[in-house]
């Protein structure tokens, strides 16, 4: 029986999602095909199509999951004076690189960067009117600074991050 969250099925989706992880390390979302996660995941092609539309369909499947992941690790992240809130979190990244560096490459349409600040937050704490503008400016900045990092494999201290998110918001109140 094939029940919707059965330990086989979950099984099968952790090998595709490993499998589809694994060669997104050293190939583009477009060079990857469904015969080489199969192949990799030493799966049938039956079983990624029960579990996935096609490639876009993982990606966006696994791309919430590490959003989801990575909200729950900074949901009380406070940026506002959140020195050791940013030092975790450049931890959290410096300690899980490959999460981070796949995460990227699934943001193929750049519609869902990774923020430790949000809308839904922002409007919470009401800090001004056209926080908009500076949740987008924040939310690339700090994306851009992030991806620049893990392309430089990490070299400075999670430390040295912090102090650097610190310092572009010296001044802002």
């Amino acid at each position: 029986m094939n029940v919707k969250n059965n330990r086989r099925r979950r099984a099968s989706q952790e090998k595709i999602v490993r499998a589809f992880i694994e060669l997104l390390q050293t190939r583009e979302i477009k060079e990857i095909t469904v015969s080489d996660i199969i192949k990799a995941a030493q799966l049938n092609r039956s079983t990624f199509y029960a579990n996935y539309v096609d490639i876009y369909d993982l990606a966006d499947k696994t791309r919430e999951v590490l959003e989801a992941e990575f909200s729950s690790v900074f949901a009380d992240y406070d940026y506002m004076n959140g020195d050791s809130g940013s030092l975790r979190m450049f931890t959290h990244i410096r300690d899980n690189q490959l999460f981070y560096t796949t995460y990227f490459k699934l943001c193929y349409d750049d519609q869902h960067l990774i923020s430790p600040y949000d809308q839904k937050r922002a409007e919470k704490e009401q800090l001004d009117k056209n926080i908009r503008y500076h949740i987008e400016f924040f939310r690339n900045g700090f994306n851009a600074v992030v991806k620049l990092w893990l392309a430089g494999g990490c070299r400075e201290s999670p430390e040295e991050m912090a102090e650097v998110l610190k310092l572009e918001y010296r001044g802002r109140k």
